[in-house]
């Protein structure tokens, strides 16, 4: 197995990865959730379906991240589906391997109850979202997703719009802004946040 550098690397250790291809469903909603992933590399869309048929992005995650633990520790059926975007390797995580790594690595379960609890706002983010203008949407959004090593943010104009309901004309015209005023850099298929304190006092303006 290559060699992992992420905090929850030790869900790893010894476990069988899994290999998922562009396209395949990890976990779909409302399913029983005896297990939650960790995630050795590729990106990850996780997304909510309605009765009718639409669906809405709630994030991606990439390698060194964690997806469906919270239906996991709570014993009810899944609230959203995962699927790869890109060729993806995980390893999954029942009961008795939680409890073999908490006993030899005990303080990855401080770490687990703050990594929910981050679960839990980004949720009440997504509730709070449908009330900002789609700018403040934007911001909020990018400021919930996690950079990776190289401190870029991967994602498209049409994923952030589906994450947060907008056009894509509208996030490519407000990430233009935010690019303008020197809070991000846009480039292909991927951002950079340049001034993280700007855009959370961008944010909490009119909303406190």
């Amino acid at each position: 197995m290559e060699q992992l550098h992420s905090i929850w690397a030790p869900l790893a250790e010894n476990g069988l990865v899994k290999e998922k291809d562009p396209g395949q469903l990890i976990y779909l909603q409302d399913t029983r959730a005896e297990e939650f992933y960790y995630v050795v590399s590729g990106t990850v869309k996780c997304f909510i379906s309605s009765s009718d048929g639409d669906e809405r992005i709630l994030t991606f995650h990439h390698g060194g991240e964690l997806i469906g633990e919270a239906s996991f520790f709570d014993r009810k059926p899944r609230v959203s589906s995962a699927v790869a975007v890109t060729k993806c390797r995980l390893v999954a995580v029942d009961r008795p391997r939680l409890e073999a790594v908490f006993a030899r690595h005990p303080g990855l379960a401080v770490s687990m109850l703050e990594y929910l609890a981050r679960t839990i706002r980004l949720l009440s983010g997504h509730v709070d979202s449908a009330f900002l203008q789609a700018d403040k949407r934007i911001a909020r959004h990018l400021l919930s997703m996690t950079p990776g090593p190289d401190g870029s943010v991967r994602c498209t104009h049409e994923d952030i719009g589906a994450s947060v309901g907008v056009s894509r004309v509208t996030v490519s015209r407000v990430l233009g802004e935010f690019d303008r005023l020197g809070w991000v850099k846009t480039g292909y298929k991927s951002l950079r946040l340049l001034d993280r304190p700007a855009l959370e006092e961008f944010l909490g303006r009119e909303t406190s």
